[in-house]
């Protein structure tokens, strides 16, 4: 038998952006507890349900009861557990009353030893009604809560004071007691547009319950309800939402009963750059935008209530009323940025720290300046732009809309940037510079903005890494894991090939570490400072001084690499095949992505797992070798046919596979490599390697190295083997 499972939690305002994680941990916690109690349960669609007072659990099947417990004791063996004439000893007397029965009740089993005595019994299942207490309470004790509060004189603690509590199995209340209430069938209705509590008879009817007392607790329905309204909204002012899911979700999580209300703004704002009005309207205040057709921002935005008011005039009055000063400063600070000028704003650089043991953020922007104008001729964009477009890329910073809102670096640098006539090029690429901003984001579209995007990340990591600040567990104070993914993005992505050592050891001669001894601590200079950190400085100043080290090159390649692991991952790429290219470590990261299509297209060959297994034997064979490996192949001591043919096959395939490599057509050489596999395996079928002919095995192993360096080509393949 089965019955439905009802579990409210009921709260004061739970805290938006935890919210989903704190309804799933309950969830989860729910699950699990019945799995550790064997209860069966029939999950169908269920979820996670929530609102901004309540959290719930709502399983429509759950068995009623455990399955019966069986247990097996066992006992002495029948050598000692009977006498001569048969009867039970005293300890199979002793192990019959510690099991409760006559000893003529057990049974017997059979192990490796021999016979032995076995008492089974059947316990019957607990009723599941019986088990949800501790399994509330238990799911409940797990939840990730950080700061737990404590209300009243309780001893108790949950992430908010808990106002009411319902425990339903099937239609019966469960006699349970959680945060020092008992659990009920009444729940609550909306704060303002329901009066009294409200009955739940059975699990079944919660959410329809809920809805009649304007709740929507499916936050699916919830979400699904706030953009259509939005959209709706949006569109009776000839417009389009701009409905961002972060926004969204976090507008989800502030109400119950979602309601839109069309709001407008003075039109005098417009001249204000759109993403920051954007960004008042979403983080702050989490109305929705309303764009025109062109994409350009209109005068209307949506609000989005958690009451049906009889006077939506009041309500819309409210919402102009609070973003307006917000509006009116963004407009203050544009003006003003646009009376000083994006090339003045630099002059101010020369007094930021960057970091402490890497200088000025104006020498950074030199630094960039340096390897953008390097990067660029590599990938045929124009050197001068590129060293323009870094030379101003960092002034926003210094102007007041940025230090306003800060998501808006290189956004308002292209405002300026055009405001002062330069280029349409130069201005995106400013902009541009700073994507990806998030994981998921694009790349730079533009080749100047790549150009940037790649050296200001650059000089990040090789610095970074040079001043002690590789990251650690979680601490990373210079997104130096971020900033290596969004490079190796941008790289790839674009399709540069470019030497990424070459383009490390040219970003370390650029810098000059300041010894830790020589740091400036003065208040002055403490006051400055905009982007350091105390835990960046203090990892800075474990860093020894001097010039950046091969072996900090070798770090840093491998730390990007390891960023690609989860990027290819994602992609759906086995773990398999990024470790064969990796193993070879390739100076370009485009030629890597390169080689890692092509072993993939090779892993699908049926040829492609003897070949593996067999150069995983060959490295393994040269490895342990102790008469070492001929310099060359001697033809006049290839003795067998299956040697003989081999060689042949191999040298045939270095002169078809020489232009495929040198052209970095790897798909095409490892598809000759392939046609190896009939000699490969007649060699080790009919041919003994370690011969007692020490001649001989040299060079049946210097064959096997010719062979293994072929195949190693463009991967080492064998990873690929099982």
């Amino acid at each position: 038998m089965q019955q439905s499972l009802l579990i409210e939690i009921g709260t004061e305002e739970l805290p938006v952006k935890a919210l989903p994680g704190l309804a799933q941990a309950l969830f989860d916690g729910v699950l699990e507890g019945l799995d550790r109690h064997g209860v069966g349960y029939e999950r169908s669609d269920a979820k996670p349900l929530y609102s901004p007072r309540r959290l719930a659990v709502l399983l429509p099947e759950v068995t009623a009861q455990q399955p019966d417990q069986t247990s097996e004791s066992l006992g002495p063996y029948t050598n000692l557990a009977l006498d001569a004439q048969g009867a039970p000893t005293r300890a199979l007397q002793g192990f019959a009353a510690k099991s409760g029965v006559d000893w003529t009740a057990l049974h017997k089993t059979t192990d490796s030893k021999g016979e032995r005595y076995v008492h089974r019994a059947t316990k019957l299942g607990a009723r599941t009604i019986d088990l949800l207490p501790q399994i509330v309470h238990q799911a409940v004790s797990t939840m990730p809560i950080p700061k737990p509060m404590r209300w009243g004189d309780h001893d108790y603690a949950f992430v908010r004071p808990v106002q009411w509590l319902v425990l339903l199995f099937g239609d019966a209340v469960v006699e349970a007691e959680l945060f020092g209430l008992r659990a009920g069938r009444e729940s609550r209705g909306h704060r303002f547009l329901a009066q009294g509590p409200v009955s739940i008879a059975t699990p079944a009817h919660y959410v329809a319950a809920l809805r009649a007392a304007k709740v929507l607790v499916d936050p699916d329905e919830r979400r699904t309800r706030i953009e259509t309204q939005v959209a709706d909204a949006a569109k009776a002012v000839t417009g389009v939402a701009r409905i961002d899911a972060d926004n969204l979700e976090q507008v989800n999580c502030l109400v119950e009963w979602p309601v839109a209300v069309t709001c407008s703004f003075e039109s005098e704002f417009l001249a204000v750059p759109s993403e920051a009005l954007i960004a008042t309207m979403e983080a702050n205040q989490k109305f929705f935008p309303v764009l025109r057709d062109s994409g350009a921002l209109s005068e209307y935005f949506i609000g989005v209530a958690n009451i049906e008011s009889k006077d939506v005039t009041a309500i819309r009055s409210g919402y102009e009323r609070v973003i307006r000063p917000r509006f009116a400063d963004a407009k203050f600070f544009f003006e003003e940025d646009l009376k000083q000028g994006l090339a003045s704003m630099g002059a101010g650089l020369t007094t930021v720290t960057y970091q402490t043991r890497l200088g000025t953020m104006a020498e950074k922007v030199q630094r960039v300046a340096t390897l953008a104008t390097v990067i660029a001729a590599e990938v045929n964009v124009d050197p001068t732009l590129a060293r323009q477009a870094a030379e101003l890329s960092k002034n926003d910073l210094q102007s007041r809309m940025v230090n306003e809102f800060p998501e808006l670096q290189g956004i308002a640098g292209r405002h300026y940037a055009l405001a002062a006539g330069v280029s349409s090029d130069i201005a995106l690429a400013i902009d541009e510079a700073y994507q990806p901003r998030y994981a998921g984001d694009d790349i730079a579209l533009s080749p100047l903005g790549k150009v940037l995007a790649i050296a200001e990340r650059l000089d990040t990591l090789v610095g970074g890494f040079a001043a002690g600040l590789k990251p650690s567990g979680n601490k990373d104070p210079f997104a130096l894991r971020r900033n290596a993914l969004g490079m190796a993005r941008t790289i790839i992505e674009s399709g540069f090939d470019l030497n990424l050592r070459e383009l490390l050891r040219l970003a370390a001669g650029n810098i000059s570490l300041t010894p830790a001894t020589q740091r400036r601590d003065s208040a002055a200079d403490e006051a400055r400072r905009t982007t350091t950190t105390p835990a960046a400085d203090a990892a800075a100043s474990q860093a020894e001084p001097g010039c950046v080290t091969a072996q900090i090159h070798d770090d840093i390649y491998d730390f990007i690499i390891e960023r690609l692991r989860g990027y290819y991952t994602d992609k759906g790429v086995d773990a398999q095949l990024f470790n064969a290219v990796a193993a070879k470590r390739p100076d370009s990261l485009y030629d890597f992505d390169r080689r890692l299509d092509a072993i993939g297209v090779f892993a699908q060959l049926p040829e492609a797992q003897a070949l593996a297994a067999a150069n995983k034997r060959i490295g393994n064979l040269l490895k342990k070798s102790q008469v070492g490996v001929g310099a060359s192949i001697d033809y006049d001591l290839l003795i067998e046919p299956a040697e003989r043919a081999l060689a042949e096959s191999v040298e045939a395939v270095y002169a078809e596979t020489g232009a495929a490599l040198a052209r970095g057509d790897y798909v095409d050489a490892l598809g000759h490599l392939a046609r190896l596999r009939p000699q490969v395996d007649a060699f080790f079928e009919q041919v003994m390697v370690n011969v007692e002919d020490q001649a001989l095995r040299r060079n049946r192993l210097a064959l096997l190295q010719r062979l293994a360096d072929r195949l190693g080509s463009v991967a080492a393949i064998e990873h690929l083997s099982v």
